[in-house]
């Protein structure tokens, strides 16, 4: 049985794609520093179901390198997802630089010592492209926040190491992901909880005409399970994961107004620097590569996202 280190695995996108390793046959060792960047508890309802299906979830924080004793060196994949999420004005630099590079570099260093290791998959973002993003792979890299910044510093490290022949590598842009144990400030969580608790729901100026390719988690892990099958043709890749389909912010409102039969109340903030204005995912290249075509429509998805809403905060 092959084993897999996820990182980030407490969370949202982490936590799906160790249970989707899982359900493939793989054995599955899961780290999170457990960060308070939000609500705990939903990190610890994430492990909770990891563990119901036998997976470890070990408290290791990447930024501090005598963490990486508690770990055996027997990994054949590194699937490393843990970072300083998203956009956000109470982030300060600092904590971006120490949990997307340095913890990267570090992860690294554990990499090499890991004698088995077939490839190490960096988790991206389309934010590296910038305040657009509908590139392919080769476009130059335009980042305009601190997070795109050090998320593609934490790219280049792990490619780095595919170019100087050290490990196998390559590193998946994610788009607006969207689906259940989405984070708690993220749209669509904070939309619905907005919604069910009777408050107004934070819309920074402008955003409605925004438009992106907002992405089902479920889709991404398909594509992350194809990439680990043929991980030996993508040493050295980039490959963007994502919906070609866009929606406008306001489009994605309606919807989950519509599911939930109830207008939500919007309350007007200041633009936020660094926002993509538009993001639509071009997958040629995971199309031929991968085989990936998602499926799940964008109102499907939001189903979901309030069945699972409604059984785990109702």
């Amino acid at each position: 049985m092959m084993k897999v280190l996820v990182t980030g695995a407490a969370g949202f996108i982490g936590s799906h794609a160790a249970e989707a390793l899982n359900k493939e046959g793989y054995e599955v060792v899961g780290l999170d520093n457990f960060s308070d960047y939000y609500d705990v508890r939903l990190k610890e309802l994430n492990t909770d179901s990891l563990r119901k299906n036998n997976i470890q979830v070990k408290k290791v924080d990447l930024r501090k390198p005598e963490d990486f004793k508690k770990l055996t060196s027997d990994f054949d994949f590194i699937i490393h997802f843990a970072a300083q999420p998203g956009i956000s004005s109470s982030s300060t630099f600092d904590q971006y630089l120490q949990n997307n590079v340095i913890a990267t570099q570090n992860l690294i260093e554990f990499a090499h010592q890991n004698k088995k290791l077939k490839h190490f998959f960096n988790i991206s973002t389309s934010s590296v492209y910038g305040l657009e993003a509908t590139f392919p792979e080769d476009a130059a890299a335009q980042p305009a926040s601190f997070y795109g910044v050090t998320k593609l510093a934490a790219e280049q490290l792990v490619l780095a190491e595919s170019r100087a022949k050290r490990l196998n590598s390559s590193s998946l842009r994610l788009y607006s992901v969207y689906g259940p144990r989405e984070r708690p400030e993220k749209l669509y969580t904070k939309l619905i909880a907005c919604a069910f608790n009777n408050e107004k729901f934070p819309l920074f100026s402008g955003s409605q005409k925004h438009l992106r390719s907002f992405t089902y988690v479920g889709d991404i892990i398909e594509g992350l399970l194809s990439a680990v099958k043929k991980h030996h043709e993508l040493n050295g890749e980039i490959i963007n994961l994502g919906t070609e389909a866009e929606y406008t912010t306001q489009e994605g409102i309606d919807y989950v107004e519509e599911l939930l039969g109830k207008k939500i109340e919007l309350e007007v903030k200041p633009r936020r620097k660094g926002d993509q204005w538009h993001t639509r995912a071009n997958i040629n290249k995971a199309k031929k590569i991968l085989d990936y075509h998602p499926t799940t429509t964008l109102k499907d998805g939001l189903q979901r996202q309030i069945n699972w809403y409604k059984a785990n905060f109702l």
